[in-house]
């Protein structure tokens, strides 16, 4: 809910929360009241299941982008199934939290749609890029620049590697160093906040490495601005989304 509430502030015209079938009536109520909802086949434990890809591969021809991770869980056959839809759907993509999760061991997926045309964008923490590559948490945080350029490179991929000066790093496209921000986004949701905004301008006809580059700057300084009025400590999600309109204002990003 997060991830679609930001992405409709970014610009998103249309934001549809694909959810299993059995939450759709709670998820109605609490979602943001623009967004519309997409009720999925789901596992015995209420994760999405395999027998949902059907349905989100049909829907998929009709959008312009798909965020993929936030809120999914690790549900074996959830990870499934996002590595189903990463490998046979073409939409331009972000991929986030359990999105990423699903591609521990699995990075020669990526190596398989080394498809020019495809907008790829994967938003790892320091923990999840440590993860996917099997290296330590220290070994990503000594590094991060010349990491994420050879991931970006060799996956043709965007990556946003978060964390202090988040780095942005696209194939041919350099490496960006992101300023804005403050330690009190270190809270629960601020990434699916950041994975909303990417997905918007994705859909909005910017490229991958654009469409990161600005989300990153404009979604540290909505953190900024929200922090000023509620202070670094008490800083949670939803504060930042609120920002989002003013940080559109106060930047050159327009």
């Amino acid at each position: 809910m997060l991830c679609a509430e930001s992405a409709m502030r970014s610009g998103a015209g249309l934001v549809t929360l694909g959810i299993p079938k059995s939450i759709n009536s709670a998820v109605i109520r609490l979602k943001p009241k623009e967004a519309m909802s997409l009720p999925l086949d789901e596992t015995k434990e209420g994760s999405l299941g395999i027998a949902a890809y059907k349905k989100i591969k049909g829907f998929c021809d009709c959008i312009d982008v798909l965020a993929l991770g936030p809120g999914l869980s690790q549900n074996k056959e959830t990870l499934q199934l996002v590595r189903k839809i990463i490998t046979k759907i073409d939409n331009p993509v972000v991929i986030d939290a359990d999105g990423l999760n699903a591609l521990k061991g699995h990075l020669g997926l990526l190596i398989k749609r080394l498809d020019k045309q495809r907008q790829i964008v994967l938003t790892p923490h320091p923990g999840e890029m440590a993860r996917l590559l099997g290296v330590s948490v220290a070994a990503v945080q000594k590094n991060r620049k010349n990491i994420a350029q050879k991931f970006a490179n060799e996956y043709n991929v965007t990556i946003v590697l978060k964390g202090k000066n988040t780095a942005v790093a696209g194939p041919k496209a350099g490496i960006y160093i992101n300023k804005t921000g403050n330690p009190g986004m270190a809270t629960a949701g601020s990434g699916d906040v950041l994975t909303g905004m990417i997905a918007a301008f994705l859909g909005q006809g910017l490229n991958s490495f654009e469409a990161a580059k600005y989300a990153v700057y404009l979604h540290g300084l909505a953190g900024d601005l929200a922090a000023k009025e509620k202070t670094q400590i008490s800083l949670i999600a939803s504060d930042i989304i609120r920002k989002i309109p003013e940080a559109i204002k106060k930047s050159s990003f327009k």
